[in-house]
């Protein structure tokens, strides 16, 4: 006989589980705790199998009936509904383990140890504030390249394009590596290659004429800010190390005996560990900063936080402050490409030595990258030879200053 929600509501729970059958396999079984679990037993492949289809009353009468009428319409096509259920858990239990924010963060975590920190610091910010808002949640086997293009476009339309460009590299990383380790079957990044407007070419600005230097020079010798802002000023045309290298410089990194600067590949842009010889010049700015700053890890610390360097816009305000526009004549990258232009065309130093020192990803004839010491005594004699000319350059413009004032005066 089929039941009924009254003789449902009725029946009293046993010292035992007990069971009232309805129709077509459907039966309601009912525990010591009065607790009422709605079973469907049917037959695949001549075994005797069960599914559940919920727990009343939350499940009706009649909706225990139409999930297995749906149970039934499965058999018919001859698919099992209790293993289809197990196949559908789980790929609602992997897709929530593999949603894009996971992937990201996993691809993250196995990339980071191989970027410099200040790339750790921007990827992460790309994922978090670029990426994460729009796809964070969506499983990565629900994300086609039109959602992909559709998150890159309101960066693009925000005008970022130069972002875009980068959010798009990083997406084809993600997603590569979504398919390596077999979250995807197709990489939906691969088709974005063309798909937003080109990049902004932008050169930064740099004084490459050496009169002009030499004022610059100057300029920096006589800067009233702070000494250890004055001391990092005058080690960036001496040095030429990147800008995020230069604030970061630790004093255990120093080997004044040597007169060498050991930066650790985990600083570096291309991730190998880079030696930059000191000059006569450059060991003096450290011997002066010593007695202020040996005490702590960095050589140039920050004001608010001792324990941490100076800030990344430390190099360009301090320019500003001498009068310099940092987006039209020079920036704080901007030293590198001075000295690479002076070193090569003034100078006449051999380019692949510049490129070392400068930690271009520079190769021998055989096509192998040169080691952090590759041509370290040449380089060392470059750089001082670089240093006296910079001397050279303010000494001359202080001489031409004296020279305008005494006829002025």
């Amino acid at each position: 006989m089929a039941l009924t929600d009254i003789k449902i509501k009725q029946a009293k729970a046993r010292e035992k589980i007990f069971r009232i059958s309805d129709e077509k396999g459907l039966y309601i079984e009912i525990h010591p705790s009065g607790a009422k679990y709605w079973r469907h037993k049917y037959r695949f492949a001549g075994k005797e199998k069960r599914i559940g289809h919920g727990v009343y009353p939350e499940v009706t009468l009649a909706e225990a009936r139409i999930a297995r009428d749906e149970a039934r319409r499965l058999l018919r096509e001859g698919i099992d509904p209790s293993q289809l259920r197990k196949t559908t858990k789980a790929k609602a239990k992997f897709e929530a383990n593999n949603t894009f924010s996971a992937l990201a963060a996993e691809w993250y975590e196995k990339q980071r140890p191989s970027w410099a920190l200040s790339t750790a610091v921007k990827r992460e910010a790309l994922i978090r504030n670029d990426l994460n808002p729009w796809l964070g949640n969506t499983p990565v086997n629900q994300i086609d390249t039109h959602s992909l293009l559709s998150t890159l476009q309101r960066i693009e339309d925000r005008g970022a394009i130069d972002t875009a460009h980068n959010a798009r590299q990083v997406l084809n990383q993600i997603f590569r590596y979504a398919k390596q380790t077999q979250r995807v079957t197709e990489n939906p990044a691969v088709d974005l290659q063309g798909a937003l407007r080109p990049k902004t070419t932008r050169h930064r600005p740099a004084i490459t004429d050496p009169t002009e230097l030499g004022k610059l020079l100057t300029a920096i010798d006589k800067y009233d800010g702070t000494h250890i802002v004055r001391c990092l000023l005058k080690l960036c045309p001496l040095l030429f190390q990147r800008p995020g290298e230069m604030i970061a410089m630790r004093w255990d990194e120093i080997d004044q005996d040597a007169a060498i600067w050991n930066i650790p590949a985990s600083k570096m842009k291309m991730g190998i560990a880079h030696t930059v010889p000191l000059s006569h010049q450059a060991l003096a700015v450290l011997e002066d900063i010593k007695p202020l700053t040996s005490h702590r890890a960095y050589v140039f610390p920050g004001a608010r936080n001792p324990r941490s360097h100076v800030s990344a816009a430390t190099i360009n305000n301090s320019l500003q402050k001498l009068g310099y526009d940092t987006k039209t004549q020079h920036c704080a990258h901007g030293f590198r490409a001075t000295a690479r232009t002076l070193l090569d065309e003034v100078m006449e130093y051999r380019l692949e030595w510049i490129e070392q020192q400068l930690a271009h990803q520079v190769r021998d004839s055989l096509g192998r990258a040169y080691n952090r010491t590759k041509h370290l005594p040449q380089r060392a004699e470059m750089m001082q030879a670089w240093a006296d000319y910079l001397d050279k350059l303010k000494a001359s413009h202080n001489s031409h200053d004296n020279i305008k004032i005494y006829k002025s005066f």
